[in-house]
């Protein structure tokens, strides 16, 4: 969905060709970054995980989930304050009008989420929220991309980014304000400048689901899994109802080998978004990881039907399908992923090892080679291409009289 910051982390099957030992499963999907009181989008990425999804390390050591109950939002004059959003419930001139906006906001209704944050703008001219809510819409709303470093020279970012900088030269201590900083910035692919905008802005809004949430997902950016599933899992019982800040959960989780967990996170985003596409493939990529292709396969099924462009789905389906003994119908959705994205090497991968069960050698090599092309500092298409080598030197005849 347009307006969701997507942290860049894909998740890939290690995959090696017939014969050898077996591919340590998938990963989980990619964590996104939720605007304030935004609606759902994986992942997420993360990066997205899953067998050529978006990717990082296996996952193994399942554990099982709590279960935390998040304290609810109190509620303004005109009804329920949104999670995350900039409404503060004080009877403050314009904050029913904030309230509106944000669950305008929330629910995608960016025109009216404008109109609002305007008229909020009118009544109260020194407050920084309406401005920041203002910024929120523009960037929701603008085409812009939203994977974790996709837009390092976008001048839509940089522009949005100058805003709120100025928003802040006037009102440093404005929590929201540094969070949305650090989005723009991961956005930008500035992850360590993003991290200290983001901590600021955490410790100047400790309850806000969106500020734990961005932070956690900065965490994950710059390699501190650990602390970054602290964050996510605060964001997530702070707002328990978004289904995104369950995905990021999950997408952390994965990272930690805590698989159980992460499938009963995913399994809630989906509960909650039984038709988002992102939540059922990232379920699905966890089932891969827990060994459970049957099950994985049912979720891919239904996101690839939902989103049949989204090239790392088609390829995770493929995943599941040779798991589950369907080579024909597995090289068939990889070459359909391959179509999609010619540049998804873990397709390769997972292609190339569909051939050699099939005893298509030849092409099997010609995918593993052009995985490893796509990225040469990938170890896993040179492991498959040697495992290659030693399938083909037990299957030579030996030429008569040697």
């Amino acid at each position: 969905m347009k307006g969701r910051y997507v942290a860049g982390f894909v998740w890939v099957t290690v995959v090696t060709v017939a014969g050898c030992a077996s591919a340590p499963p998938p990963g989980a999907a990619a964590p996104t970054v939720i605007p304030p009181a935004a609606a759902p989008a994986p992942v997420a990425t993360a990066p997205a995980p899953a067998p050529s999804v978006e990717p990082a390390p296996s996952a193994t050591n399942p554990m099982v989930a709590s279960d935390v109950a998040a304290p609810a939002a109190p509620p303004s004059s005109t009804g329920k304050l949104v999670h995350g959003g900039l409404a503060r419930g004080n009877g403050e001139p314009g904050d029913d009008l904030l309230a509106q906006a944000d669950g305008e906001y929330r629910s995608g209704d960016y025109a009216h989420a404008r109109e609002h944050y305007q008229a909020a703008q009118k009544l109260a001219p020194k407050d920084p929220a309406p401005t920041v809510g203002l910024l929120r819409v523009k960037f929701a709303a603008g085409d812009i991309p939203t994977d974790y470093g996709s837009a390092p020279k976008d001048v839509k970012v940089a522009t949005l980014l100058a805003q709120v900088e100025a928003v802040l030269r006037k009102s440093p201590d404005y929590g929201p304000a540094h969070v949305e900083r650090g989005r723009l910035l991961l956005v930008q692919g500035k992850a360590a400048l993003a991290l200290v905008a983001l901590e600021r802005g955490a410790a100047l809004s400790a309850d806000d689901p969106e500020a734990q949430s961005a932070l956690g997902v900065a965490l994950l950016a710059t390699g501190k899994s650990g602390p970054a599933l602290e964050r996510l899992r605060r964001a997530a019982e702070l707002d328990p109802d978004d289904p995104e800040r369950l995905t990021n959960l999950g997408t952390a989780l994965m990272m930690q080998g805590r698989v159980e967990e992460a499938i009963a996170s995913y399994r809630r985003a989906v509960d909650l978004t039984p038709n988002e596409p992102r939540a059922l493939s990232d379920l699905g990529t966890a089932y891969l990881a827990a060994n459970r292709a049957a099950d994985a396969k049912t979720y891919l099924e239904r996101a690839v039907a939902l989103d049949p462009n989204r090239a790392t789905f088609l390829s995770n389906l493929g995943y599941a399908q040779r798991q589950l003994g369907d080579v024909p119908g597995a090289v068939k959705t990889l070459r359909a992923a391959i179509a999609k994205d010619p540049k998804l090497g873990s397709a390769w991968i997972n292609l190339g090892t569909a051939l050699v069960d099939q005893g298509n050698l030849d092409e099997a090599e010609k995918s593993f080679k052009k995985a490893a092309d796509l990225d040469p500092t990938d170890p896993r298409p040179k492991a498959s291409l040697s495992d290659l080598d030693e399938i083909r030197k037990k299957t030579t005849v030996p030429a008569p009289g040697k």
